[in-house]
């Protein structure tokens, strides 16, 4: 599974050009997928975020224990103005020293649950995702060595857990819900899970992921 998706990304991302791409280079241009186009095609334009975004990446982990496999997610404490309680990836907002995504998300994942740059192996980076809130998101891939001690950054990350990657991968389990916002009816992804729920952005790259695996697994 390692050989196979780290050949996914090297196709995919060349010379990891998405993961290498300071913020400047994406918070002017508008990402293929997001919160309003991956459900359906935008018709109203005026429902789209201004340019510049907000350039931020996340890290999505698949950890590697004796050749099996899982995604490691974090809860955000429920204290966070922003997202309080939801599952997420560790990630967020691109600093002014951060190089590129890949050095967003490598960060982010130090301060949030103290993985050591060296546990981390970067494969690439998927394209990015447009949020409702505003935010050009890269997600940026890496194989996760679990030998370290994982230490949550208190004011906000309330919980650290693993998904399997055979989960994530199965199609049955990227189901669809909507809710009312702003007036409208507004469709997200969400993975049923026992005892935490990931919707949203967060389900929504996580089955990006597993489509671009899917798809180019033969």
């Amino acid at each position: 599974m390692k050989k196979l998706i780290t050949k996914i990304f090297e196709r995919h991302d060349p010379v990891m050009k998405r993961a290498l791409t300071p913020a400047s280079g994406r918070a002017w241009t508008r990402p293929i997928v997001g919160d309003d186009s991956i459900y359906r095609p935008v018709e109203n334009m005026d429902i789209m975020n201004d340019l510049p975004l907000k350039p931020s990446a996340v890290l999505i982990p698949i950890v590697e224990r004796n050749n099996k496999y899982s995604i490691m997610l974090t809860k955000r404490s429920s204290q966070l103005k922003s997202h309080g309680g939801q599952v997420s990836f560790p990630g967020g907002r691109c600093d002014a020293g951060d190089a590129h995504a890949m050095a967003t998300a490598l960060r982010e994942a130090r301060e949030e649950i103290n993985l050591p740059e060296g546990n981390a192996q970067i494969i690439g980076a998927m394209e990015d995702y447009e949020t409702v809130t505003g935010y050009s998101v890269t997600p940026v891939v890496g194989f996760i060595d679990p030998d370290f001690e994982i230490i949550p950054e208190q004011r906000e990350v309330a919980d650290v857990f693993e998904v399997s990657l055979d989960y994530i991968l199965d199609g049955k389990n990227h189901t669809i819900e909507k809710m009312m916002w702003k007036g409208e009816n507004r469709h997200y992804y969400v993975f049923p899970h026992a005892d935490h729920k990931i919707w949203g952005a967060t389900a929504a790259m996580l089955v990006c992921f597993a489509n671009l695996v899917n798809d180019n697994a033969n």
